[in-house]
């Protein structure tokens, strides 16, 4: 008997050690509450996606600009341009050394006075029966040429200076004084003043919310102003792959601070 309690207690000590080690029952664990969101909350994260969305890049560029290129083989005699320098529509920016053109210019005018004196006399001794209709018909044949002759080197003459097809400012300089240039070289990068146009990709879903004219905010970045533009021009074709659409608005007005190749976040006033 005394044997069999002492093995009891082995049993019953051994159990209690066993329970001591396995942990708090599952019924005394603590539970954790799932994390609530208050439905403000929901309504904040919302609003800031919606606004993300509707925010797109935007970039400034010159509603016109082109690359004036030299017409004419010869020395650039006088440069009147500089880096952002600005001009009027018709304002001489290059002139050439054109003293070969002019000198051919005027014996074209040489040659045109002595076939018109030719032709005049031939006239008159048509009427003293001294000249046939053949000889004066040679005589305006020639004189016409020799006027055809003074307007080709006059039209020569005139590509001695290059002038500003419309108002606006000089980009890039390409050249310099005294320079010897040759036909179809680069010589001035120009960009029209005036409103500025503004480029951007939309998302095609928005194609039911945005038209001509409509009207909104962008921020360029290098100002750090707002301004206001409207569509002007959209697309015709929508890119497949990233399902955009390329769209041209305008600066409703000019704004001197603003230049090409600035850039900034466009706020349509779209649904997401």
């Amino acid at each position: 008997m005394r044997r069999l309690s002492l093995v009891l207690a082995a049993c019953a000590l051994a159990a209690s050690g066993v329970q001591a080690q396995s942990g708090p029952t599952p019924a005394t664990a603590r539970t954790t509450s799932p994390s609530v969101v208050h439905p403000s909350d929901r309504t904040k994260v919302r609003a800031s996606g919606t606004i993300q969305d509707n925010a797109v890049r935007g970039l400034l560029v010159a509603d016109r600009e082109t690359t004036l290129s030299s017409t004419v083989a010869a020395k650039i005699k006088k440069l009147n341009a500089s880096i952002g320098f600005a001009f009027k529509a018709g304002q001489t920016l290059v002139s050439f050394d054109c003293e070969e053109p002019v000198a051919r210019l005027n014996m074209a005018k040489a040659e045109l006075a002595g076939a018109v004196e030719t032709h005049e006399a031939k006239l008159r001794m048509q009427g003293l029966g001294q000249a046939g209709d053949v000889e004066v018909a040679l005589a305006a044949s020639a004189a016409n040429k020799a006027q055809a002759q003074v307007a080709l080197q006059q039209a020569q003459v005139a590509q001695c200076t290059v002038t500003a097809p419309w108002p606006g400012r000089v980009a890039k300089v390409h050249v310099r004084s005294h320079m010897s240039v040759t036909p179809g070289q680069p010589l001035l990068d120009l960009v029209k003043s005036g409103p500025l146009r503004l480029k951007l990709n939309l998302p095609s879903r928005w194609l039911g919310q945005v038209g001509h004219g409509t009207r909104f905010d962008v921020t360029i970045e290098e100002t750090g102003k707002t301004y206001q533009a409207k569509v002007a021009n959209i697309n015709s074709r929508v890119d497949a792959v990233s399902q955009t659409i390329e769209v041209e608005a305008v600066m409703v007005k000019g704004y001197p601070e603003l230049l090409p190749g600035m850039s900034g976040t466009v706020n349509l006033p779209v649904a997401r």
